[in-house]
């Protein structure tokens, strides 16, 4: 069977009109995918390659940043690193999102979104392999960068993935990329240290483990990057699509086909309010997550909780988002409005920041559940990002606005913490920045989740 992209539409023009013996060839002539067209055969397998794929790339996106955290302090002392280098690297993820994501849909554009996070996997497998043995801070930053490289690449373009492949099932489909991408959070987070002692207590060796994961994200995408052609599912690439249209001429011979590429126009972003909503959006989102990674086991280790307790309270807090990073984007797709999914993860957030502050130690459990939930902004952002634009052009466009846009938000938020936990000597002023955060993240979320289209906002 030809595929849907060689498919052509036979002419509805008499053969004694006037269309029909011009040389023009008009809007009308041009060849569309036919509805409920069968997938061939030959591309089964790819489908579902790529859930396979998506699922092992989602499992790399958290590793190389909350595998650090765990041996930071072993980290520090092996290269000699200075407490403030080690305050810089809690802000290195979303700046390095910030300045590689931007690039993703012109990488996308030129080799395929397939080969691109082949590339991105390719090179998260390198980072960790080498960042552990580079023997300074300056290489081992660099190694980190280029790991980081790799996932910025792939958070931006998995939803553009998912929107070509799976068009009518975005939000079951990012809430198993969500559900993966908690799942390696937490994982990481929960078993570094102990992998670390089993391999001899060799901070090295902990943090190398993670690299076997990521070369085997790599595998499907290879096969995944040699299939240049469409998803069966919406054959539009990420820019433009390409079809064949009919034309007659001269009123004699055969309808002959002309191949012709129709580039749509350009979308410019910045000019819909909702892109720039669901950008500070992903921004407070992302810098509320990076907190809680960095800062929350000191929190309750300051509060009196041990060391082993305080590892296992944030692990609670990553791993709350595997099975609810599955259900929040599917209870999304299907309403017409998610603000208030918005409101009711800011409410959680709100009250386990509360929490931290008036009974950080008795109440431990609770809280490290509540902002589990609400760290589910992310993938309830994701799924945003799928809704907010009708085509793959748009969603890749979006998503790389939001992203980068949104990590470079993200950037002070870590640091700021720090620097006020270090200057007041607690914790109240750092929880005070966290709430002052959170309510305006609730704002800007509830107008991103209007129904509406960045494409209609960008036109007006």
């Amino acid at each position: 069977m030809a595929s849907e992209e060689t498919r052509t539409l036979k002419s509805t023009t008499p053969p004694g009109s006037a269309t029909a013996r011009g040389s023009a060839i008009t809007r009308d002539s041009v060849a569309a995918p036919e509805e409920g067209a069968a997938v061939p055969a030959t591309r089964a397998w790819a489908v579902r390659l790529v859930v396979v794929g998506i699922v092992l790339s989602a499992l790399n996106l958290r590793p190389a940043i909350t595998s650090l955290g765990a041996l930071l302090e072993e980290v520090r002392d092996g290269l000699g690193m200075s407490g403030s280098v080690a305050g810089l690297l809690t802000s290195v993820p979303p700046l390095c999102f910030a300045v590689f994501g931007v690039m993703a849909p012109r990488l996308a554009r030129r080799f395929g979104a397939g080969a691109v996070v082949c590339a991105g996997m390719v090179a998260i497998t390198a980072g960790l392999l080498i960042r552990p043995y580079t023997g300074s801070t300056a290489g081992f930053l660099a190694a980190s960068a280029l790991a980081l490289m790799g996932i910025a690449v792939s958070n931006v373009l998995m939803p553009v993935i998912v929107k070509r492949w799976f068009p009518d099932r975005v939000g079951s489909m990012t809430g198993l990329y969500s559900m993966a991408l908690a799942l390696g959070t937490a994982a990481a987070a929960a078993v570094t240290v102990p992998v670390t002692e089993a391999l001899g207590g060799s901070w090295q060796s902990g943090l190398t483990v993670w690299a076997g994961l990521a070369a085997a994200a790599v595998l499907p995408w290879i096969a995944l990057a040699r299939d240049r052609g469409a998803a069966p599912a919406e054959r539009q690439a990420v820019q433009g699509v390409s079809g064949h249209v009919h034309a007659r001429v001269d009123g004699a011979g055969p309808v002959r086909q002309v191949h012709a590429r129709v580039e749509p126009p350009t979308l410019r972003i910045t000019r819909s309010r909702t892109a720039w909503a669901l950008a500070v959006f992903f921004g407070l989102q992302a810098t509320a997550a990076y907190i809680t990674m960095g800062w929350m086991a000191q929190i309750f280790r300051d509060a009196g909780v041990s060391a082993g307790t305080a590892g296992l309270l944030l692990a609670v807090t990553m791993v709350m988002g595997v099975p609810l990073a599955f259900v929040i984007p599917r209870v999304a797709t299907r309403l017409p409005h998610q603000g208030p999914i918005v409101i009711a993860l800011g409410a959680c957030g709100l009250a386990g920041y509360a929490g931290l502050y008036l009974a950080p130690a008795a109440g431990a459990w609770a809280w490290a559940v509540l902002l589990g939930v609400s760290n589910c902004a992310f993938p309830l952002a994701l799924t945003m990002v799928g809704m907010r634009a009708r085509t793959g052009a748009g969603v890749a466009q979006l998503s790389a606005f939001a992203q980068s846009t949104g990590y470079l938000i993200s950037i002070p938020g870590p640091l700021l913490v720090g620097v006020l936990y270090q200057h007041s000597g607690g914790w109240g002023l750092p929880i005070a920045l966290m709430v002052g955060l959170m309510i305006p993240q609730m704002a800007v979320g509830v107008l991103a989740g209007r129904d509406r289209t960045v494409e209609d906002e960008a036109a007006r």
